[in-house]
């Protein structure tokens, strides 16, 4: 039993890897060649844009788990694909949910730098340790990002930062709608620049 446990933790720990690289590499450093690289920039141009409702996505993730499956134990596949579904999971909760808890809350500060202010730093969305591994960690301050493409349950009917978020999170700039930079949000997204806060 324990080493079943050991080998899902070790499919797990595989995924966190993975998503460091493909998030890295395969997303970013590819700058919209590919259809990975140009789902993942849209999403990061666009303020509803959630890859998780992706199915090729799930398709990948599932081949590779059967493949782990079948090159060393059933426990590494699932634990690649549970990394995965956790991933997928934190990663859309943080774009669509307020934070209920501490792992939340720094999920959301370290995902929402990287997406609003450096998009060359922070690519491990659940876990830090590839990006400390690799340089590429850097300790989110008060993160600042266009009203535009403020999350959902971040700002009140206003358009203010709620006051639970005040110490973390600043808007900037003019409420969705009322300009349209959705051309520029993609130029920059594409070209690994962090959205202009106007």
């Amino acid at each position: 039993m324990l080493t079943t446990i050991g080998l899902f933790a070790a499919g797990w720990l595989a995924w966190t890897l993975g998503e460091y690289v493909l998030h890295r590499f395969a997303m970013h450093a590819l700058k919209g060649r590919g259809i990975t690289s140009r789902e993942h920039l849209n999403h990061h141009a666009d303020r509803d844009s959630i890859l998780e409702k992706w199915p090729l996505a799930w398709m990948g993730v599932l081949i590779v788990g059967t493949v782990w499956a079948l090159l060393t134990t059933p426990a590494v596949g699932a634990g690649w694909v549970f990394g995965y579904g956790f991933y997928d999971l934190h990663h859309w909760h943080a774009h669509r949910r307020p934070p209920r808890n501490r792992y939340q809350r720094w999920l959301r500060r370290h995902h929402f730098h990287h997406h609003f202010g450096h998009p060359r730093d922070n690519m491990g969305v659940t876990w830090p340790v590839w990006d400390l591994v690799f340089g590429t960690y850097v300790r989110p301050g008060v993160v600042r990002l266009p009203r535009r493409m403020a999350m959902v349950w971040l700002l009140d009917e206003s358009g203010a930062v709620r006051p639970e978020f005040a110490a973390t999170y600043q808007v900037a700039g003019r409420a969705p709608g009322s300009e349209d930079l959705s051309e520029q949000d993609r130029v920059d997204a594409f070209a690994n620049r962090p959205p202009a806060l106007v």
